[in-house]
């Protein structure tokens, strides 16, 4: 019998998550797993009793919210032999959606009956993990309204049209192993894994298991070229687009002009001029659906 812990969070997302306990104690196989629920209290919590989950030996800690909430669980986790799981109930859900987890939560139990623990990358930024993507720029002031405004994806577009028109791009200077750069931006994003969240991919190519972070530097472009990006996001192929330049490191120094907010995961946060982005690979086991 594998010991699993279930970590929710009761306020991310727009979901109700007051049917998370029998939804497991209905699909999850019971003669395989022995289950635990707990419910996060306050921010950072959930790293907390993840990491205790890990130090009592569990096979598995889930996150069940958003992509903040699977940042948490998953801090607490890095470096152990203890996986991570996610049912997606937030709003963007990138990382799961990147690991093909489905956004339906009994769809997301049922595949932990048959899941199998793979090794994944991951990254930080000033010794900050994260694992699905960090952004500066126009996306990071984006994450900043969106946590301040009503959720789900209408909140998200809202809070793109009302940044959109008046954001001012920066220059950034971005030096690594055969990169000295300086560029006026209207975003940079690290991407670790390749979705924003929405099935947006801001970097179509990028892999969690290659060793490598993919930089995708989007340059000023005109309001009457920001509908067609925006199709590209969903068309997988921003990446060829005129207006976008993709670089790859494993570590990397970035300096912008002044600090102010960046998003890790989606998650917005204040940081100072110099940042430092570095991979970390294989640092964490994830639960995917079994491939053989």
């Amino acid at each position: 019998m594998k010991n699993i812990a279930f970590i929710v969070n009761p306020i991310s997302g727009t979901k109700a998550k007051n049917r998370v306990a029998k939804l497991i104690r209905e699909t999850l196989d019971l003669q395989q797993f022995s289950p635990t629920v707990v419910v996060t209290e306050y921010a950072g919590h959930a790293t907390q009793l993840a990491r205790q989950f890990a130090l009592e030996g569990y096979y598995a800690v889930v996150a069940v919210g958003g992509d903040g909430t699977v940042n948490e669980t998953a801090c607490g986790l890095v470096g152990t032999k203890t996986a991570l799981g996610i049912i997606p109930n937030g709003s963007g859900n990138g990382f799961a959606r990147h690991l093909d987890i489905s956004t339906r939560m009994n769809r997301a139990i049922e595949m932990l009956n048959s899941s199998e623990a793979i090794n994944v990358d991951y990254a930080t930024v000033n010794e900050i993990p994260f694992f699905s993507t960090f952004g500066i720029g126009f996306d990071a002031v984006v994450a900043q309204d969106f946590a301040d405004s009503s959720r789900g994806f209408k909140g998200y577009v809202q809070s793109i049209f009302k940044d959109l028109f008046q954001y001012k791009p920066e220059t950034y200077q971005l030096k690594g192993e055969g990169i000295d750069l300086t560029t006026t931006a209207f975003l940079i994003n690290f991407a670790n894994a390749g979705q924003w969240g929405y099935d947006a991919y801001i970097a179509p190519k990028a892999s969690v298991q290659d060793g490598w972070l993919d930089v995708a530097i989007v340059s000023e472009f005109s309001l009457m070229e920001a509908a067609g990006m925006a199709i590209r996001l969903f068309t997988k192929n921003i990446d060829e687009h005129l207006h976008m330049n993709t670089l790859r490191t494993k570590d990397m120094t970035l300096v912008r002009e002044t600090e102010g907010v960046v998003h890790i995961d989606g998650t917005p946060t204040q940081m100072g001029k110099e940042l430092h982005v570095k991979i970390v690979e294989e640092g964490l086991k994830v639960l995917v659906k079994k491939r053989f």
